[in-house]
């Protein structure tokens, strides 16, 4: 992937080709130029080799017209090669992908690096990208007529059909506590909303309230423990078998050991921060109060992620969505640079523009960090690269370049701009926190 990013052209390189494919037969027509000045006014050029004969030794004015208009032609055509302007974009990518991988950030889209330096808002995923994605069971409320032995029974039974992570750790809240997991039959998992299957001759139901109210049952007794848990940034599985409330088992999902610190900080970086997730508007916006988060969208489906990636880059302008999960692939596609976690699923990896190796989010700095030098080494390499020509094009007309000093300071130039994109080795990318 290394390979083939450093492969890729940025859209500045595509500019540049643009630019050389105009310079190039450009020099050709004032090479061409410079010959026949030389031979229709000599004795005015030849004046200017008398003035400075002096300090440049390889000028002799005393040669004959038809020399010196050859070697005003020639070093013209040598000191005008596009050399370092070919290689002024090529280097930096190549140099900016290879300290990536080094970081654990695999750049797969070498265009990447220069659309991340413009992102205003960077967009989180929560499961698996802010929290660690392995949620425990916290609280267990049954109802008057349950108890929480059944409550967490008929739960577990019902998400052991389940492959999400908060179904799982009910699951392992009932092993935990040695309570006995059933058969299940006609198991359902209805998107974005919870699941539903038959224990025992009952049909339970667990999941969030739109799940309770699609099949019109009443929470009212547990609003108000719902609404403390969400407060607590606790996620509420609420339960009820043949229509009637079981009860509630909440889950938590511990944050990554950085993500208050890597927020902060891409903050100092000049970003905005948002978060997406499935979880009620209460629980989402106490998530996002613990670490920092700027702006929320709560009670998201998971088909509809894409949209709301469109939504915040109408307001927004260009955002990076960061993310782990088989349905966050297509709004990592979506967004103008997708990002994702190097522990999430593969289609994700697949559908992202960078991949982080490692889940922590301290690599989110370090791309952030390295797009923006990189793109400055490039933008360096490409001004001195037109700034040289521009300065000594009008010198080998004058014929105060020898072919042979032209070459040298040809291949000078080709020698800086590979040594300036080297020396963004020398740049700080990791994240500060991460240093201290």
């Amino acid at each position: 992937m290394v390979e083939e990013a450093q492969g890729t052209k940025v859209p500045i390189q595509e500019f540049a080709d643009k630019i050389t494919g105009i310079f190039v037969p450009t020099v050709l027509i004032i090479a061409a130029s410079t010959l026949v000045i030389w031979l229709i006014f000599p004795d005015a050029l030849r004046e200017v080799g008398f003035w400075a004969q002096s300090f440049l030794p390889w000028v002799d004015p005393t040669l004959g017209t038809f020399t010196l208009a050859i070697f005003a032609t020639i070093a013209v055509l040598v000191i005008a090669c596009p050399c370092a302007l070919g290689l002024a974009t090529p280097t930096a990518l190549m140099v900016g992908s290879g300290i990536g991988a080094e970081n654990g950030v695999l750049i797969r889209k070498g265009e990447a690096i220069q659309t991340m330096k413009d992102v205003h808002t960077i967009v989180f995923d929560k499961t698996g990208t802010i929290t660690k994605g392995k949620p425990e069971v916290t609280d267990i409320t049954a109802a008057p007529e349950s108890s929480e032995q059944e409550l967490m029974q008929l739960a577990a039974s019902v998400e052991a059909g389940s492959e999400h992570p908060l179904g799982e750790a009910i699951v392992r809240g009932a092993k935990d506590r040695e309570i006995e997991i059933k058969d299940i039959k006609n198991f359902n998992s209805v998107t974005g909303k919870g699941v539903k299957a038959e224990v025992e001759g009952k049909d339970v139901l667990v999941g969030s309230r739109k799940l309770m109210e699609a099949n019109n049952i009443d929470t009212s007794d547990f609003e108000e423990e719902l609404k403390r848990l969400e407060n607590e940034a606790k996620t509420a599985m609420l339960a009820a078998a043949d229509g009637k409330m079981l009860g509630i088992v909440a889950v938590a999902d511990a944050l990554k050991e950085d993500s208050v610190q890597a927020i902060a900080e891409l903050k100092k970086l000049g970003l905005e921060t948002a978060m997406i997730t499935g979880d009620n508007q209460r629980t989402a916006e106490a998530i996002a109060k613990e670490v920092g988060i700027d702006h929320v969208v709560a009670e998201v489906m998971p088909d509809g992620k894409v949209d709301k990636v469109k939504e915040l880059q109408s307001e927004f302008g260009i955002i990076a969505m960061v993310g782990d999960g088989i349905n966050d692939a297509p709004a990592l596609t979506q967004a103008n640079v997708g990002i994702a976690i190097g522990t999430g699923t593969d289609i994700a990896i697949e559908s992202s523009d960078i991949t982080l190796v490692r889940g922590d989010l301290s690599s989110v700095i370090t791309a952030v960090k390295l797009s923006r030098a990189t793109f400055r080494k490039i933008k360096q390499n490409l001004f001195w690269a037109f700034f040289y020509n521009l300065i000594a094009i009008p010198v080998a007309i004058l014929g105060l370049l020898h072919p042979v000093i032209a070459e040298m300071a040809m291949a000078t130039s080709s020698i800086s701009v590979v040594t300036n994109a080297n020396l963004l080795r020398r740049e700080n990318v990791q994240a500060d926190y991460k240093e201290n």
